[in-house]
């Protein structure tokens, strides 16, 4: 007789826990595709057998059975169960590619590299792993019970922060149209009249290739005049800088630099400038190409 899966439950190991793990619960969570209470460690074969989903644990990888583990030696693949459980969800139609992906470069390719030994480590950087790893448990002999616990804060902060990226990436795609109508006009300068998440979409919707190298947007009660990147990539680079003279000059200096009233701030690297009104933003513009024609 076959074993009966207990629906919307998910299985992995107990003792100590490590990011992928997290992650592919709280990946499932997220789905809505299991539930919190139907949640076990442990690595009892019987018990296992009997989860809807089961992760880092069974040596078997099986998305048709809702197997995800990677250590045995089956399976060469650079994915961990983070990685498993996002390429699943896109497997099933949950999420498109362009959404896994979106996933996959912002949090899990490093999950993934830090849990199969290939992450470069970085003296003074704690990534998101690492973050995991220190919800762990101080004493290493402690009751399983104070280890489940800590599991469970574990997955409850991995939840909110994947519930964040999902939220931000959902309202930067609602911002396309708006980026999409001020690419229109094919202009050396963009202006948008509301503060938007704009670069990833001007990227997306094949900026490298735009014209613009200026923008100007609202940034908070005051409007900001900046480069534009060469690329997504570059972000901290610009296609045309700024005027040399404004470089790192605040209020009044730049007021007296660049002959508009509303000066507030000006980055020494060139890149950004704010002003108070729109109509100094675009009269910032209008200087800084005027310069350029003159080189």
């Amino acid at each position: 007789m076959a074993t009966v899966k207990i629906p919307r439950s998910f299985g992995t190991h107990d003792g100590t826990f490590h990011a992928d793990e997290v992650t592919a619960c709280a990946f499932l969570l997220l789905f809505n595709l299991i539930d919190l209470d139907k949640i076990v460690r442990t690595r009892d074969l019987e018990t296992l057998s009997r989860c809807e989903y089961v992760c880092d644990v069974g040596g078997i990888y099986d998305p048709s059975r809702k197997l995800f583990d990677h250590h045995q030696a089956g399976y060469q693949g650079p994915l961990s169960s983070a990685g498993m459980i996002l390429l699943y969800l896109e497997e099933v139609g949950i999420l498109t590619a362009k959404e896994r992906r979106f996933f996959d470069l912002s949090l899990v390719i490093g999950v993934d590299a830090h849990d199969n030994g290939k992450e470069l480590h970085s003296t003074g950087v704690a990534t998101y792993s690492h973050v995991i790893s220190n919800f762990t448990p101080i004493h290493y002999d402690v009751d399983p019970a104070v280890q489940d616990a800590a599991f469970f804060e574990a997955l409850a902060f991995a939840k909110q922060y994947l519930e964040r990226l999902w939220n931000r990436y959902q309202y930067i795609q609602s911002c396309r149209e708006i980026m999409e109508n001020a690419m229109a006009s094919h202009n050396e300068f963009l202006i948008l009249n509301t503060n938007i998440p704009w670069l990833e979409i001007f990227f997306e919707l094949n900026g490298a290739n735009h014209p613009a190298q200026f923008l100007i947007m609202p940034s908070g009660s005051h409007w900001k005049l900046r480069g534009i990147p060469p690329t997504f990539e570059e972000k901290m680079k610009v296609r045309f800088p700024l005027p040399q003279e404004w470089a790192g000059l605040l209020a009044e200096d730049l007021s007296k630099a660049s002959g508009i009233k509303g000066a507030v701030f000006c980055h020494k690297g060139r890149f950004i400038s704010v002003w108070e009104t729109l109509e100094d933003a675009i009269k910032a513009l209008e200087y800084t190409l005027g310069a350029r024609s003159k080189q």
